[in-house]
């Protein structure tokens, strides 16, 4: 009898000893955004650093509702999976649809009734088989009414029907807000989780100098001690809305921004800026910028970010630290993964795309 209850007591610790490593499961997505105007040609890419890579993006036909591709981008289109695959043969490529730069009034109308609805579906599976796509990543930014959410909901089950009916084995995802929220109006969170693949959550511009209080912000935190604005939070509040973590990609950013200091003395968070001052920045040119000005580097590890300043400039961005800390994150919270916006905003060497596989 004692035997057997320390041998008990011995698979019981060494259980525990195993959980976490248990939990930190590998991660299955390991995607980045690419568009043609990235400064990084298609053939330069190195595709062995990701699971999955988005072409941004294809556009919507106000007249047919039927996607897009613009002519001089047509030929990096057609040949976007042929290309990434003479390097990674496994890597899946998906069809951005949409972005920041669209009209999301043309979404809605597409959205709002079944036959234009219809009319997009078949679009998009045509276009995609006819490519060599995986799939597609809706990124409608943002529905502006609950009918809007609601027709969402709608357009994503119409659209894994046909998928079903069809037999097409294809992805479905969404870039959705940080939150289950866009001013107020609720995702339809039963449709997105019954009927996406994932969601790319995007979890930095919470901040920039055109738009936010003039004080130095990060603007991709990972937490946020005061409880208003982090990725953490962001998927906290998807959790608990319903979206299961095994559906969520966490967003990090390839990119800064920079703000012009007030005073050069005074260079940690929430110092005064000039709100008219400053921009976005690429990894890479945060990176030169350093080099350059001999700028000081600091990793908050409270937050989750890296920040750097010299003279008056001073610049948010994520840098190996942070990007090592948010995909452990991932991991330890059980999500399917991480995205990055976007593959041509890393220096040559691709360090953070790099750093992010390794960790």
């Amino acid at each position: 009898m004692a035997s057997s209850q320390i041998f008990l007591f011995s698979l019981i610790t060494l259980l525990l000893l195993l959980l976490p490593s248990l939990s930190a499961a590998p991660l299955a997505v390991k995607a980045v955004y690419w568009f043609p105007d990235s400064g990084l040609p298609l053939k330069s890419i190195n595709p062995t650093f990701f699971s999955h890579m988005f072409y941004a993006f294809a556009g919507l036909n106000t007249s047919t509702n039927q996607l897009t591709i613009s002519k001089s981008n047509q030929d990096d289109f057609s040949q976007f999976t042929k290309i990434l695959r003479e390097k990674n043969p496994s890597i899946e490529t998906i069809i951005s649809i949409g972005g920041g730069g669209a009209n999301a009034s043309s979404f809605a109308a597409m959205a709002s009734t079944n036959s234009s609805r219809k009319a997009f579906i078949d679009s998009s599976i045509e276009l995609a088989r006819t490519n060599n796509f995986s799939g597609w990543d809706l990124d409608w930014e943002y529905p502006k009414s609950q009918s809007d959410m609601n027709n969402l909901g709608s357009l994503l089950s119409e659209w894994r029907s046909a998928l079903v009916s069809g037999n097409q084995s294809l992805i479905l995802t969404a870039a959705v807000y940080y939150k289950s929220t866009v001013d107020s109006l609720n995702y339809p969170i039963k449709s997105m989780a019954s009927n996406l693949d994932w969601i790319n959550v995007m979890a930095y511009d919470f901040y920039a100098p055109a738009w936010s209080p003039p004080e130095t912000q990060p603007h991709a935190a990972l937490y946020d001690p005061t409880g208003q604005i982090s990725g953490s939070i962001g998927v906290a509040n998807w959790t608990a809305a319903g979206m299961p973590a095994t559906k969520i990609a966490l967003g990090m950013p390839f990119y800064g921004y920079n703000w012009v200091l007030l005073n050069p003395s005074n260079h940690g968070y929430l110092a005064p800026t000039n709100s008219s001052g400053g921009g976005a920045m690429t990894y890479s040119a945060i990176k030169e910028f350093i080099e350059q000005y001999e700028a000081t580097t600091v990793f908050n590890s409270t937050v989750v970010e890296n920040y750097c300043y010299s003279g008056t400039t001073w610049i948010t961005y994520d840098d190996v630290q942070s990007i090592t800390a948010k995909v452990s994150y991932a991991k330890q919270q059980g999500l399917l993964g991480y995205f990055a916006w976007h593959v041509g905003a890393d220096d040559s060497n691709f360090t953070l795309s790099k750093t992010a596989w390794q960790t």
